[in-house]
């Protein structure tokens, strides 16, 4: 008779966090100043004013907003305090940058919104490989925001772990 299979990484109480959990659901935009630039290139207040005002805003509802300018114009800042002040009321976010920058951006705020009470004195195990990349800022906000609560952090998979913390007795 066989004796029945013991599933050793489901007992040891390791609990696997994704970074991926924390990647906005909403959808990111961008929203490029170029266009609203007088021959791509200089920013008149009355003309950008204006086609702010007759812009629809309401297709950035609920969406997290990129600004940035994909042209090497100098943008003043109250050009970019017009637009946040615009999408405001509409946008689930809104910051400078592409997308990569605000899809991190958004990233660390959700780790840093964590509560960690949940891993008190717990074993935590940050995932390391999955289909979606997540940077190394990532990595280390959640080993900063872990490492005060958890009785352990280690890197990888519950099946092959490298030690990052281990609180002291």
């Amino acid at each position: 008779m066989s004796e029945p299979f013991n599933n050793k990484v489901a007992e040891s109480g390791l609990i696997t966090l994704d970074l991926a959990s924390f990647i906005p659901v909403n959808e990111i935009v961008l929203f490029d100043i170029k266009p609203y630039l007088f021959m791509e290139l200089i920013l008149k207040e009355k003309d950008f004013r204006a086609a702010l005002s007759a812009l629809d805003w309401t297709q950035y509802q609920d969406k997290i907003v990129g600004i940035y300018c994909s042209t090497d114009a100098i943008i003043p800042m109250w050009a970019n305090m017009l637009i946040v002040s615009a999408l405001t009321p509409f946008a689930k976010g809104v910051y400078f940058g592409d997308e990569p920058k605000v899809r991190e951006r958004v990233l660390l705020e959700n780790i840093a919104l964590l509560n960690t009470d949940t891993y008190a004195d717990q074993r935590i195990v940050v995932k390391g490989c999955g289909d979606t990349p997540i940077g190394e800022a990532a990595y280390i906000a959640i080993t900063q925001k872990l490492q005060p609560t958890v009785k352990s952090i280690m890197y990888g998979e519950p099946c092959s772990t490298v030690p990052v913390y281990k609180k002291k007795a």
